[in-house]
């Protein structure tokens, strides 16, 4: 069966999806939501699930609740990024699942309606909720979802006034950004990040006129440039594996939109290389802090 929805990027050589298939997955700007999807609309859906457990089953629950009686529901993921606990999760949500193994993956097939009742568990379990201790939106899946990141804690501890106009990419919840709109100084702040989710809590915690939220790739979009200032805890992982690269392009992205004396503040892992790109796109560039196994970097462009 070709199928003409999808959530995430399901291996080719295990299921076969139709060209222009729409996307379901959050980590795909412009993708439609299941959330948003009414009862029994969809055909059916192959999934390649999320890693986390909660996550997890508020997908599988979303698309059960999304699926039309008796269309077919393929889920997969790698063994060791929660593949293997697909059909229990099927199980719980009153679907049983006809599983096999290929490709180091685990892929389950299902269809609905299951039970309606720890599918409503699921989703509400994995819906957006208000953190008191924060006191703000957040979700189950969204980096570091339920508490602030050590990393942008300390950049928090030391970053300075901001003022004119800037961006925070991999902006996430919003921690950073609303710090940053403290100052009156700042006139305009684009905070971009490629998940979803994580745009929608933003523009529920960022009610700030000065802010622009955009869901996009912070690597290549949106168009920005000339920009006083940027912000930043960049990400070093992709599809659950460590990639140094991808906090290094976006690197790169805030040099190429800064103007010239520009400034960028970054938060990273002690591990990690970023002064061997920092100093040939800087023309001076400040170890602000380094502790706890974290570095805080102030660049001047």
């Amino acid at each position: 069966m070709e199928f003409e929805n999808i959530y995430g990027v399901p291996d080719a050589a295990l299921v076969e999806t139709a060209a222009g298939a729409r996307q379901f997955s959050p980590l795909s700007p412009g993708a439609l939501s299941l959330a948003d999807a009414p009862a029994g609309s969809l055909n059916g859906l192959a999934m390649l699930a999320p890693p986390g457990t909660v996550e997890r089953r508020y997908a599988i629950a979303l698309a059960l609740r999304a699926l039309a009686p008796g269309a077919p529901l393929v889920v997969m993921a790698p063994k060791d990024k929660g593949g293997s606990r697909i059909s229990s999760d099927l199980a719980l949500l009153g679907c049983e699942s006809q599983e096999s193994s290929r490709r180091h993956h685990r892929i389950c097939v299902a269809t609905g309606p299951g039970d309606a009742q720890a599918i409503a568990a699921a989703v509400e379990e994995g819906a957006p909720k208000f953190l008191d201790d924060l006191q703000m939106w957040s979700q189950p899946g969204v980096f570091s979802w339920n508490r602030v990141d050590p990393g942008s804690a300390m950049l928090l501890e030391h970053l300075a006034p901001m003022n004119g106009k800037g961006a925070d990419l991999g902006c996430g919840i919003g921690v950073l950004a609303r710090a940053v709109l403290a100052s009156p100084k700042v006139s305009q702040l684009t905070m971009v990040d490629i998940d979803g989710r994580a745009v929608e809590m933003a523009r529920r915690n960022v009610t700030d006129p000065r802010a622009n939220i955009v869901w996009a790739d912070a690597r290549s979009a949106p168009a920005l440039s000339g920009l006083d200032f940027v912000v930043m805890n960049p990400p070093f992982h992709e599809g659950g594996l460590e990639n140094q690269s991808l906090g290094q392009t976006f690197i790169q992205r805030a040099a190429s939109i800064l103007r010239p004396y520009g400034n960028c503040w970054l938060t990273a892992n002690r591990h990690l290389p970023y002064e061997t790109i920092l100093k040939p796109l800087f023309k001076k560039v400040t170890l602000v802090a380094e502790t706890g196994g974290y570095k805080i970097f102030q660049a001047q462009k």
